[in-house]
Formats: structure tokens, C-alpha cells, sequence
């Protein structure tokens, strides 16, 4: 078996319906509509997303982390023409913060089962963490909703305002930067935090635990040069390598109930075939 019937089988296995359905219009030629139905389901009322669509936050309600995957999804696919986009951003700008951006998680989480590093204060700031990543995609797609302004320059004040960060807020600012339309100011940005991103990564491929390694910060190639080309080889042929026995790959984080190590599973085997074809690393398989 190849790379690809490996990870279908896995799939086959212990992927969730909206993963299964990705990888089938991803790498099969399968439908793009129904990937979109079943994402529906993961929307709500109020135009946010919910519902375990992120798999460590389990309540029914919306969240803003899981517009963000909702948006990758909605990209990977070119569908960000779908009325779920303009829904999901007339909630966000319904739970945003005073400075613009959305909070990383909002105090409704404390009435629902979600992983431990999901905390809150009563009235959270705007963060980074998905503000910037949400942006960058809308922004990548042309996106003229209002929000999206608001947001925008959230997201420039904050990152002028970094001097050193974290791994998950320098890739939402790598995502922001490398997509935002205003070219100077993002590559000034990024010459002037380069080092500091670069200081949040794990350079090693054994590297146990929670480590952030480069494809986590460049999935698919970035316009801005982050990495040289042999360190992403070395990452390529490492991810080839990590595939597992059953022919998926796992995220590296506390799986802390075992239902989201499955959900995690599915999800994070159909990103790292995306990124294996994004890099040409899949013979024959072309977007």
C-alpha cells in the first residue's frame, strides 16, 4: 500500500464523517457538496461554529476557534462563496472584543466538556489566537465584510506590538502575514519577527512532546521565507516517515478523553496529506 490507500483505510477506520468526506474530495475526486452539508451541521443558529467541530471543545455551542477550522476547511475546498462564510462573520462581530479581535475562547466554555487549556477570564480580550489566522483567510479570499476591517487592524497593532511569542501566536501570525493584501507592512513585519518566530519551533524531528515543527508554521509553501528549502526537506521526510502502522497520523498534544484522539487522528491525517501534495512529496496527485 502506498502513502494514500494507507491513510484512507486509516480513515476508513477512525475518521469522523466531515474527514472522511475531506479526504474523498481532496484525493478521490469525490464531491465538495458534501463535505459542505456536513459542515453545515457543525454551524449554528447565531452563524458560529460549534458542535466539536474542534474536537477539545465538545459543547454544542458556538466558539470562535472553530470558525477557524470551519475557514480551512471552507479553503481547502474554494468555497468560501458559501453563505456560511458571511454568517460566521456577522458572529464574530457580534463576540468581539472592544479592541477588535475575537478571544481566544469565550466564558460559556466553563458549562461545556472541553480540554483543560481551554480557560477564561469573564470578559476576555481579543487574542491572536484566531483572530489572525480567521483574517488572513478572509483576506486571502477577498472578503469585503465589515468585520473583517475591524479585525484587520487589531491584528496590526498587535503584532507590532510582539517582541517575543508563542508557537500558536506566531503561526496565527505567520497565517496573517503571509496573506494579509498589504504587502510592505506584512514583509516589514516579518523581517522584524522572523527571529522570533523562529525561536518557537522545534528544528528537531524527534523532538518529543508538544513540539511545533516547521510544516506546523508552513503547511504549503508561504510567500515569505520562513525556512530554508533543505530544513522543510528534512521535515517532509520525516512526516513520511511518522506515518503510522495503521497508515495515520496523530497530533502530539494531551489526548485527554479517547474519543478526541480518533477525531484528532482523522483530521490531522488529511492535513498532512495536504501538505506531503502541497510540497510535491504525493506523485501524481495535483490540486
Amino acid at each position: 500500500m502506498d502513502v494514500i490507500d494507507r491513510a484512507e483505510r486509516y480513515l476508513q477506520l477512525h475518521g469522523r464523517l466531515i474527514d472522511r468526506l475531506r479526504f474523498e474530495a481532496l484525493f478521490k475526486d469525490g464531491p465538495r457538496e458534501r463535505v459542505l452539508d456536513v459542515l453545515r451541521c457543525y454551524q449554528n443558529a447565531d452563524g458560529g461554529f460549534g458542535n466539536a467541530l474542534e474536537p477539545d471543545l465538545r459543547g454544542a455551542g458556538s466558539q470562535p476557534e472553530p470558525v477557524e477550522v470551519a475557514f480551512w476547511i471552507l479553503d481547502e475546498l474554494d468555497a468560501f462563496d458559501s453563505p456560511m462564510v458571511p454568517a460566521a462573520c456577522d458572529y464574530l462581530a457580534e463576540v468581539s472584543a472592544p479592541d477588535g479581535g475575537v478571544p481566544f475562547v469565550l466564558p460559556s466554555v466553563r458549562d461545556t466538556p472541553h480540554a483543560p487549556w481551554w480557560e477564561t477570564p469573564d470578559s476576555p480580550p481579543g487574542s491572536l489566537v484566531p483572530t489572525a489566522s480567521i483574517a488572513g483567510l478572509l483576506h486571502k479570499h477577498g472578503s469585503t465584510h465589515p468585520w473583517l476591517a475591524a479585525a484587520t487592524d487589531f491584528c496590526w497593532s498587535r503584532i507590532a506590538a510582539i517582541s517575543e511569542t508563542s508557537p500558536y501566536e506566531a503561526r496565527a501570525v505567520m497565517t496573517f502575514l503571509d496573506l494579509v493584501p498589504d504587502r510592505p507592512r506584512a514583509e516589514a513585519e516579518f523581517a522584524r519577527l522572523r527571529e522570533a518566530v523562529l525561536a518557537t519551533v522545534s528544528f528537531d524531528p524527534g523532538a518529543p512532546g508538544e513540539a511545533h515543527f516547521p510544516l506546523d508554521f508552513a503547511p504549503e509553501p508561504l510567500r515569505l521565507p520562513l525556512f530554508t528549502p533543505d530544513v522543510l526537506d528534512t521535515h517532509l521526510d520525516a512526516l513520511i516517515a511518522a506515518q503510522s502502522h495503521d497508515g495515520g497520523w496523530s497530533g502530539n498534544w494531551l489526548m485527554w478523553t479517547p474519543l478526541v484522539e480518533h477525531e484528532w487522528g482523522g483530521y490531522v491525517t488529511v492535513q498532512r496529506l495536504k501538505t506531503l501534495r502541497a510540497y510535491g512529496r504525493l506523485p501524481g496527485l495535483c490540486r
